[in-house]
Formats: C-alpha cells, sequence, structure tokens
C-alpha cells in the first residue's frame, strides 16, 4: 500500500444516521473531502468511502458508505483519517515536508550545508534546519531568493544563503 498522509480528526459524532465531525488537518479540505473519495482510519486498511459530506460550524460533517449507525459511527471517534497522495495536490513550489526531510542542501558559495532535518512553520513563509557538522544547525527561510531549486530525483535542494545568515 502507498504512503498516506494525516487529513483530518474524527472528533465526535453529528446525528443518528453515522455522520462523523471532522477536524480538518490538511491544506486540501476541498479535494480531500468529496463524496466518492475514499480514505483509511489511521489503524486499519480498510477503506472508508465518503457517501455524502457538509460544513457546519467549521468542522466537516462526514457520512461514510461503512457506517451505519450512530452506534458504528462512535468507534471511531478520536480517529485519525488519512488518505494517499494526490497528484494535483501541490502547486509550483510547493512540497509536502516528507519529501524534504532529507534532502541534501548545497550552496552555491559554501558547498554542501547538510542534511534537511525538519521543517518550522513559524508564519510568514517555511523555515527549513538543516543539520550540518560544519556549522551544526542552519535556519534556511524557504523564500524564492534564498531557495533557488529543489530537485526530488537527485535529493538536492540549491541555495543562495544571504550574508551573515551563517556565523
Amino acid at each position: 500500500m502507498e504512503k498516506l498522509y494525516n487529513v483530518g480528526k474524527i472528533v465526535g459524532t453529528h446525528g443518528i444516521k453515522g455522520e462523523v465531525k471532522i477536524m480538518s488537518i490538511t491544506d486540501f479540505p476541498e479535494q480531500r473531502y468529496q463524496k466518492g473519495n475514499t480514505l483509511f482510519l489511521e489503524d486499519e486498511t480498510q477503506p472508508m468511502e465518503i457517501q455524502s459530506v457538509r460544513v457546519h460550524k467549521g468542522m466537516y460533517l462526514i457520512k461514510f458508505a461503512e457506517v451505519k449507525d450512530l452506534t458504528e459511527a462512535e468507534k471511531y471517534r478520536n480517529k485519525i483519517l488519512k488518505a494517499t497522495r494526490q497528484a494535483d495536490d501541490l502547486g509550483e513550489r510547493e512540497f509536502y515536508y516528507s519529501d524534504i526531510i532529507g534532502l541534501t542542501v548545497v550552496d552555491n558559495n559554501l558547498g554542501e550545508l547538510g542534511k534537511v532535518s525538519e521543517i518550522m512553520s513559524p508564519g510568514a513563509n517555511d523555515v527549513w534546519v538543516v543539520k550540518s557538522k560544519k556549522y551544526k544547525e542552519v535556519l534556511i527561510p524557504y523564500i524564492p531568493s534564498v531557495v533557488l531549486n529543489v530537485d526530488l530525483e537527485d535529493g538536492k535542494v540549491i541555495v543562495e544563503l544571504p550574508e551573515g545568515l551563517i556565523n
């Protein structure tokens, strides 16, 4: 089975017909939560087909074809929902975190810096944390003037660090 990504958490039930309340944790809720789409529970490989979906008070109310009533829906409370990767999810210069972590970072002037170990999202842009033998830890803002190219096939990120970013 291909890799699955967390897209939501079942936080409760709604009504007596088996709808569940979903707290969305995906950047693409309109694409993920569509009638006919398939989601998976965190600890099961059984596919769950979305029979209906609607938004109510900031939550997604989803009725799965496999869930017949409130009693059955209750069993899924606090479960994480997962989905497969969808090719049309990402735009240009957008990546899954899991694709970026582990890539080798190379600066045009300084050479190889190290590998991306984590990604932080403190505000306006992401910051890639690079573990480096030479510089210990390098924080790289993910902005076009710094991150010039991301080559997933080669496993490399080409950057041009501004003056003063590394001591």
